[in-house]
């Protein structure tokens, strides 16, 4: 498969991948920043998300190997991978399993860990979306409201419309395929995959995705590896502290 990705700057490859039902335009922001301090950024969307193609298949297996591709595609070797959430699942795989390919390894705020299936209220809401005609992205904000409260995650996920038409907005993502594979989006980096090579994971301070009793798990998986929690974030940390998550970044993966 052919992912659709956003280059900026030159210099060491650095790969990101986004979380579950985002898009590499989530780290627009930073990737600008990333690529003047000698990083060549790649924005990738994830199979079945943002630009990138839809499909049935949908593994962490299948993802990663969509990287890898994409990494023989465009020629990349030794390269800085960092991804959120799904997309550090999605790259604790890629490293895992191609260790040659990987120069360091960030994973943000997700453990090697099985999780349950946790965002119904949001598939609920953007399914009921969908299912009607979007006229103004006001109207699918007061929609989705009814279903996700927060505003800073609707805001996340309307990022998702796009003008279908001259008067109407859709959801970019495979929704029905994302639902279908629910299950697939909580799987554990299986027992025995382990990555030898330098590993970032970075935690946000009030989200409970990482746990203190996970780090006997994530030492296993990634025996070089240390934990960095960014004060003042949740889940989303490189949005809700971006100044330390930079930072972060820059301690860990500048050459």
């Amino acid at each position: 498969m052919k992912l659709h990705s956003k280059i900026i700057g030159t210099g060491t490859p650095l790969l990101i991948l986004h979380g579950f039902l985002g898009m590499g335009d989530n780290w627009k922001t930073l990737g600008n920043k990333f690529s003047k301090e000698g990083f060549e950024v790649h924005l990738i969307d994830q199979r079945n998300h943002g630009r990138s193609p839809h499909s049935d298949e949908f593994s962490y297996e299948i993802m990663a190997h969509d990287v890898v591709e994409y990494c023989k595609m465009k020629q990349l070797q030794k390269v800085v991978l960092m991804g959120h959430s799904m997309g550090g699942k999605t790259a604790m795989f890629v490293a895992a399993e191609n260790p040659e390919l990987v120069e360091k390894l960030i994973v943000v705020d997700i453990a090697p860990k099985y999780y349950k299936p946790h965002h119904q209220k949001i598939l609920e809401g953007l399914s009921f979306l969908s299912s009607i005609k979007l006229e103004s992205r006001a109207t699918a904000d007061e929609h989705l409201s009814k279903f996700v409260p927060e505003l800073g995650v609707r805001q996340f996920l309307l990022k998702n419309l796009y003008w279908k038409e001259k008067d109407e907005l859709a959801l970019r993502l495979n929704l029905e395929g994302l639902i279908k594979n629910i299950e697939t989006v909580g799987a554990p980096l299986p027992e025995g995959k382990s990555f030898a090579g330098k590993t970032l994971f970075i935690k946000g301070e009030n989200s409970n995705y990482i746990k203190e009793s996970d780090n006997s798990q994530i030492e296993k998986h990634f025996p070089n590896s240390e934990v960095e929690v960014i004060e003042n974030s949740g889940h989303w940390v490189h949005a809700e502290n971006s100044t330390d998550f930079y930072e972060a970044f820059m301690r860990f993966a500048k050459p």
